[in-house]
């Protein structure tokens, strides 16, 4: 005869992988967020250098008149800020800055610098 007991149930390890799912997919989404972070940053930097080499380019070409001046409008118009400007000679060199976007914390100032004149 066998007996068995009442309201025991063998441990089993059903739904097992509904949880190994909802963890690779937390992962994964948290890996997204790390790779749009990323590719957001690595935007903005592309975004302050070309502000930056247009508007030493622009301060460059008005070297005559007020090159800080246009280099400024030139950056702003870039949607960079003029951080410092200062006229060599016949050349202009910038440094511009932008707040790079962010998600997951602060936003991070970057400067780009460029340096344009006659060759």
């Amino acid at each position: 005869m066998e007996r068995r007991g009442r309201g025991v149930r063998a441990r089993t390890d059903h739904g097992g992988a509904t949880v190994a799912a909802v963890a690779c997919l937390g992962l994964l989404l948290l890996v997204g967020l790390a790779l749009g972070e990323v590719g957001a940053w690595f935007a903005a930097h592309r975004q302050v250098r070309a502000a930056a080499d247009l508007a030493a380019l622009a301060g460059a070409g008005a070297v005559t008149a007020d090159p800080c001046g246009r280099a400024e409008d030139v950056a702003g118009s870039n949607g960079a800020r003029l951080l410092s400007c200062a006229v060599e000679g016949r050349a202009v060199r910038v440094v511009v800055g932008l707040d790079a976007p962010t998600r997951l914390g602060p936003a991070h100032e970057l400067t780009g610098t460029a340096l344009a004149g006659p060759g």
